[in-house]
């Protein structure tokens, strides 16, 4: 799989306050990293804010070491009333060698909210 078009909705560097007892990047952190990736769009989509309701199949594939570029791919997969469903992926340049490599993808739902924190439509596209 070639790492995706276009660009990605947020790029970080893997730091080594981020890692784990055994050296690697932290669970936990990647996890925040794409949430904060998929309500990039999702603020976009929804023209305001959203909450993230669930986190479904959150695969971490291949490990994530100190001095990785890391690239958060996040595509809208679906859109209900109130409901934005966001296909995230990312990617890993290697520090050493450059290489790219999918490291973790997941699909995240964020739900449009309004003032008062309570759900509400997304406006049309």
């Amino acid at each position: 799989m070639d790492c995706p078009a276009g660009a990605p909705a947020i790029r970080v560097l893997a730091m080594p306050a981020d890692t784990n007892p055994s050296g690697d990047i932290f669970g936990g952190w990647l996890l925040s990293q794409m949430d904060i990736a998929g309500a990039t769009v999702a603020v976009e989509r929804s023209a305001g804010r959203v909450v993230t309701i669930a986190v479904e199949g959150m695969s971490f594939l291949k490990p994530v070491h100190v001095g990785d570029l890391v690239s958060f791919y996040a595509v809208i997969e679906k859109t209900g009333r109130t409901s934005i469903r966001v296909r995230i992926d990312a990617w890993a340049k290697r520090g050493r060698t450059g290489s790219e490599e999918r490291v973790t993808e997941g699909v995240f739902t964020y739900v449009a909210i309004d003032e008062d924190r309570r759900a509400r439509p997304l406006p049309n596209v």
